[in-house]
């Protein structure tokens, strides 16, 4: 289907043909510069059809595309680009400044192609760079590329909630069918190549808009499941949430599903649909939302579900380490669950600290078998911890809690690393944060535990309250007791203008402790 559209973003709309043209130019300009199988690309870039291009174009050559957070600074770039063994990087000149102090660093890193966004470069010794389209004009179209393998990599870097950022090696087999649906569409996954095709030409044709910055997994893996099954994948050109364009942008080019992750997505988006500008807006084609990386409290999936009851809200639940485990759905009218919890695949199952399954209440870890990653790229030990074989089977244990409920359901509890033990109670911040997340003058939070000389640790919230709005901590912490255990109420607040978080959305856990110390120690 080569005329069908493919990518659309910003006055630029690309069929499948074009996008595979351009990539396929991109390739050859990459292995005339001697890149290629296994070589590591990093991708440096916001959201555009050159982030998905240059994907693709490293995948042509067995190459490996490594997704660079554009928020780092300098030593959290230099480690990632260092740790990955980046040979190439593709980046938008705006951040050219950043990168080319760096350079001297990584020796191994000499071929530069800059995506021209109209900036000029501040940096006193600028990266000797080729255009980005003028590489591509200058390019070979023929696709002529050798054939691939199912073992060729992907690798996507992920610095979760704490430490620094770790590629996450997966063959491309296993991603295909562990994160990107297998080809399915929502249905069963192909069991032949040919169905891929088969299946675009006859299925549904989605229109999808991953809102979420394209370094995150989430927006890989949706702009990749849609492109696989013949979709159109809607990029917005904006480099921030602005929640009215986006809502204009979705009726615009009628999208059905829209990507985003958690709530620093959703509540804005929320409360723009009260907005005068968005006033006789067209939603109607918008059939799903979709969270992935990180779960939506319930006050905000209710929401969303009433502003748009033709509509479902999904939360989508999954790893950089595990792909796709289980989803929870909300509709117009229906109670979601106060805590998260959701139905899992069949390869999903929590264990026990022997790693053995654990039974319906007890708290374990969430864990994936089946088509899981090889690793952690350069981290035998990390490696191993996470991705254990127990009786010949191999999992992935990334370090989430949770529990299986008697219905089959798993309640996740959250990551044990920012767990907090207080009194020798265990408190996960995730589950406070939802319950401080329904009350009416609390925007976001972020729950934390420091030092205290009774309880071993302290519950603290570190939130952004609404405009006009002081809510005190008597308040908070009643709220909180209405929905969980006394023990888990907070026992201090700090307020703050805004609440930290990544690009992808989830919570800046090293951020909110040091605010929260700095504020509450003497």
């Amino acid at each position: 289907m080569p005329d069908r559209e493919a990518l659309v973003c910003d006055q630029r709309r690309l069929t499948f043909a074009e996008l595979d043209e351009r990539a396929t130019r991109l390739a050859h300009h990459l292995a005339a510069r001697g890149i290629g199988p296994g070589d590591h690309v990093g991708l440096y870039l916001y959201n555009g059809t050159e982030y998905l291009e240059a994907m693709l174009a490293a995948f042509k050559l067995r190459a490996v595309p490594v997704n660079v957070n554009y928020r780092y600074g300098a030593d959290e770039l230099r480690y990632l680009l260092a740790d990955a063994d980046a040979r190439a990087i593709v980046y938008h000149g705006e951040l050219e400044s950043r990168l080319a102090p760096l350079t001297e660093d990584i020796p191994e890193l000499a071929t530069f192609v800059r995506v021209d966004d109209g900036t000029t470069s501040s940096s006193t010794a600028p990266l000797e760079a080729v255009d980005y389209e003028h590489a591509l004009a200058a390019a070979d179209p023929a696709r002529d590329f050798g054939p691939r393998s199912c073992d060729d990599l992907y690798v996507l870097y992920t610095g979760g909630t704490t430490g620094m950022p770790k590629g996450v090696m997966w063959r491309h087999e296993d991603v295909f069918f562990g994160a990107l649906g297998g080809g399915g569409g929502g249905g069963a996954p192909i069991s032949t190549p040919e169905e891929l095709a088969d299946r675009a030409r006859d299925g549904r044709r989605l229109r999808c808009l991953p809102a979420c910055p394209f370094m995150h997994g989430t927006a890989h893996w949706m702009a990749l499941s849609a492109l696989l099954t013949g979709g159109t994948v809607v990029v917005s050109p904006d480099r921030k949430l602005d929640p009215v364009r986006l809502w204009r942008l979705v009726a615009r080019e009628q999208v059905q599903l829209l990507v985003i992750v958690g709530d620093a997505f959703a509540r804005p988006l929320v409360e723009a649909l009260d907005q005068p500008d968005l006033a006789g807006v067209d939603l109607s084609q918008c059939s799903v939302i979709l969270s992935g990386g990180a779960i939506l409290s319930p006050a905000v999936k209710t929401a969303l579900a009433e502003q748009l009851p033709g509509s479902v809200v999904v939360d989508g639940y999954g790893a950089s380490e595990t792909g796709g485990q289980g989803q929870s759905v909300t509709v117009a009218g229906a109670e979601p669950s106060p805590t998260p919890r959701f139905t899992v695949n069949d390869q999903t199952t929590v264990l026990d600290d022997a790693l053995a399954p654990a039974g319906v209440g007890v708290v374990g870890r969430l864990a994936r078998r089946g088509h899981i990653p090889l690793g952690y790229y350069k981290d035998p030990a990390k490696t191993a911890a996470t991705f254990p074989v127990v009786d010949g089977v191999r999992w992935s244990v990334p370090g989430d809690h949770a529990r299986i409920e008697a219905d089959g359901t798993i309640t996740l509890l959250g990551r044990g690393s920012v767990s907090i033990n207080t009194g020798g109670e265990k408190v996960y911040p995730e589950e406070v944060e939802s319950a401080l997340k329904a009350h009416p003058a609390v925007f976001d939070a972020i729950v934390v535990g420091i030092p205290d000389d009774r309880w071993g640790e302290r519950v603290v919230a570190v939130v952004q309250a609404r405009p006009g709005d002081s809510p005190d901590l008597a308040d908070l912490a009643d709220h909180v007791r209405t929905r969980l255990a006394d023990y888990k109420a907070p026992r201090a607040v700090v307020l703050v203008d805004a609440v930290e978080r990544s690009p992808s959305g989830k919570p800046d856990y090293r951020w909110a402790k040091a605010t929260a110390l700095d504020h509450l120690t003497p």
